[in-house]
Formats: C-alpha cells, sequence, structure tokens
C-alpha cells in the first residue's frame, strides 16, 4: 500500500500516512477518465444556442409579388430561407447537452484520477490547514512554504470551511473542493493536490471513490 509523509505548514514532516490501494493505486484507465470529463464537460453546457426560423422571422406577412407574368420564380413570403435577411433552415436550437454516466464508471474515473495525480507525486498531504479568519497573505506564505507557489493548486477540504475559501478566492491558479464535490476534471486541472489527513479519512471511511 503506498505511502506519504505528512506535512506541516512550516513543511517539515511529521509522520505518514498509507493510502488505500483502491482509491490511489488504482488501475489506469484515461479512457475511463476521458468519458467522466467529457461527461462533465456537457453537463455544463448552457445549450442556450438558436437561430430564427420563417416562422421567427418579424415581417413578410404578404406576398412579395404577384404569383404570375413578372417572370420571377413565384414566392410567397420575404423570410423564406432562400431570401436575404430570411429564416434559417436547420439552424441550431437550444437543446439539453446533459446526459448520466453510471455511478461504477464515475467512482472508477475518480479513482483512476486520484492514483495518476499520486503516481505523478503531484500529491501533498498536510496534517491541518485551519485559520482563525480569512487571511490571503497567510495562505499565500504556506503555499510558498510547501513548494506551491506559482503552481495552480485545488484544495480539497472534508467539509465547507469559509475562512480557507475567502483566503483563496483572490489567489489565481487555487481552488477548494469539499471532498464529495471531488470530480476528475478537478483532479486534473490542477497541477498539485493539496489534501488535509482529515480529508483522507473521511474518503476512505464513507468511501466516497
Amino acid at each position: 500500500m503506498p505511502e506519504i509523509e505528512i506535512r506541516d505548514r512550516n513543511n517539515n514532516a511529521v509522520g505518514t500516512i498509507t493510502l488505500g490501494d483502491e482509491f490511489f493505486a488504482a488501475e489506469d484507465r484515461p479512457d475511463i477518465v476521458h468519458e467522466a470529463i467529457t461527461n462533465y464537460l456537457a453537463n455544463q453546457r448552457q445549450g442556450t444556442h438558436a437561430t430564427k426560423t420563417r416562422g421567427l422571422v418579424s415581417g413578410g406577412g404578404r406576398k412579395p409579388f404577384k404569383q404570375k407574368h413578372t417572370g420571377r420564380a413565384r414566392a410567397g413570403s420575404i423570410r423564406s430561407p432562400l431570401w436575404r435577411s430570411g429564416g434559417t433552415t436547420f439552424g441550431p436550437q437550444p437543446r439539453d447537452y446533459s446526459y448520466s454516466l453510471p455511478k461504477k464508471l464515475k467512482r472508477l474515473a475518480l479513482k483512476s484520477a486520484l492514483s495518476m495525480k499520486f503516481s505523478h507525486n503531484e500529491v501533498v498531504i498536510i496534517d491541518n490547514l485551519t485559520l482563525e479568519k480569512p487571511g490571503t497573505k497567510e495562505m499565500v506564505n504556506t503555499l510558498k512554504t510547501l513548494g506551491l507557489a506559482g503552481k495552480s493548486v485545488l484544495i480539497v477540504l472534508p467539509e465547507k470551511n469559509d475562512s480557507v475559501f475567502l483566503s483563496v478566492r483572490n489567489i489565481p491558479g487555487v481552488d477548494v473542493r469539499r471532498s464529495v464535490d471531488l470530480h476528475p476534471y478537478d483532479i486534473l486541472a490542477y497541477n498539485t493536490l493539496l489534501m488535509t489527513k482529515e480529508t483522507v479519512h473521511q474518503m476512505e471511511s464513507m468511501q466516497r471513490i
């Protein structure tokens, strides 16, 4: 079973933690991860794109010219798709792009993404990240001490922490997620995962992934 050092906020090793094979040494399945990310991005689409059909374009309520004896092709409306400024034929219309994936597939994608992150040494475990009050400067110094300055970092916490959230929201490339909200897209979108040991224990106990 893989082990990793636990660091404090001064970047000193304060122990080790054993990570379950199921969570951080799972089979590498980039195909499943790709499918999960494609699903995530599809579910984010608003699908509000639209074009006007001939029935939606204003005007054209009367026949533009008589049917016969003009030498022109017959026409019933200036809003025909054949005319300039007319309607659009088979143009995009509002639609829902979202679809669901099986729970087992989503769990497998999350395990594989975490394992890939761990195998590339892009997971950092810290003993705690509690703050008495929000402080961007304090959080910047913590990230700098941990060697994460200038990197995109996703902080994963066991529960919502307003102090941490408010401390990182003005730091470019740094964001916060709860462990229950973690998604393969989030894991691979950042250079490093910064997790507390409580987060690891919670994920294992809850069988979240």
